[in-house]
């Protein structure tokens, strides 16, 4: 199996974390990328340079507006008098606002609550530069699965829950989404994407909300108790075009192996049935027992089992990295799904 990394995922180091009301330490630091790669040096793999995203290829998906923001934003929000270190929004514009608002989002700090939709998205110096790279990773891993092979993208900081024009939850770039959009276009009819992050996968969904031609299927926690919170649950269907091609399987609080393996199974019969060309699996280790924040109780066990049903399907397949904050055991778990999914193909 190729891999592909990018020496960016170290330039982001973000420090806000907001939790309850109470600021916390970030999880999502550089320390992730480096048990990651511990991980893969377990297995004899070497991560290959990715180039970076390039703008044009992050327009796939981004909006020019957003990308603009993400370039510039962390310079402009240092220029402003007593401005913290990190980009946060204090303001988010509500839909009553939107809904009568004329504003064009100038001043860095309303550009920060149109462009963000939470503050689990410091921006600093070098997060664009980092979520570029994270995207490269993810797009070398599509070149792979588009030629008909498999590879693992280990994208940091990750991205399923940023949308076409607005970060969130750790995510700045879509890195799960943006695979699926170039397998498209190197012309795969059907693309389905499968998310094992312990979040719902919103970005992914609202991206593809109406598009019937790439599948959408996230396997997660409850979000009536856990982010994102307003989205992820199993009503959502799609729109227009891609009404059906959208399908979350929430799980209760403290679902263990057999909860997890069942609605994985659960999954993989829709995604049989739509019959795609290609896969992209959204992969997070967040699911995990031992996590800082666990909704779930997933074991490398579990996450093995899960890594040999998903080769054993036999499709081209681009693995990127989203989720999972234990530095400790990430690198076990990442071998493990990796073994599964190599031993079953």
């Amino acid at each position: 199996m190729k891999v592909f990394g990018h020496a960016s995922e170290s330039l982001h180091a973000p420090r806000f974390f907001l939790m309850r009301g109470r600021l916390r330490d970030n999880y999502e630091v550089p320390a992730r990328a480096a048990a990651l790669r511990e991980g893969l040096a377990r297995l004899g793999l070497a991560p290959e340079e990715a180039p970076p995203a390039t703008r044009a290829e992050a327009e796939a998906l981004h909006a020019p507006a957003y990308l603009d923001f993400l370039a510039t934003a962390h310079a402009e929000w240092t220029a402003m008098p007593e401005a913290g270190e990190e980009v946060v929004a204090n303001i988010h514009p509500t839909p009553e606002m939107l809904a009568q608002s004329a504003c064009e989002a100038r001043h860095p700090v309303s550009r920060a609550g149109r462009f963000t939709a939470d503050t689990a998205c410091p921006i600093g110096p070098g997060t664009f530069a980092a979520a570029l790279g994270a995207a490269g990773c993810a797009l070398a891993a599509a070149e792979v699965a588009a030629a008909g092979g498999a590879a693992y993208a280990l994208c940091r900081p990750p991205g399923h829950h940023a949308y076409a024009a607005r970060a969130g939850g750790h995510c700045y770039l879509n890195n799960s989404a943006l695979a699926a959009e170039r397998l498209r276009a190197r012309g795969a009819a059907r693309v389905a994407v499968l998310d094992l992050d312990s979040h719902h996968g919103n970005g992914t969904q609202g991206l593809f909300w109406e598009r019937g031609d790439v599948l959408t299927v996230s396997l997660h926690a409850d979000p009536a108790r856990y982010y994102p919170w307003y989205v992820g649950f199993a009503e959502e269907r799609g729109a227009g075009p891609g009404l059906g091609a959208n399908l979350n399987l929430p799980l209760p609080f403290g679902a263990d192996d057999a909860a997890w393996l069942e609605g994985l199974a659960q999954g993989l019969a829709a995604l049989r049935a739509f019959r795609p060309e290609a896969l992209v699996v959204a992969l997070g280790f967040d699911a995990s027992a031992h996590e800082p924040l666990a909704a779930l109780s997933v074991s490398a066990e579990g996450f093995a089992r899960a890594g040999a049903a998903i080769g054993a399907l036999g499709l081209p397949t681009a693995i990127c990295q989203e989720g999972g904050y234990n530095v400790d055991l990430l690198g076990e778990l990442l071998a493990r799904f990796l073994t599964g999914f190599g031993n079953a193909r």
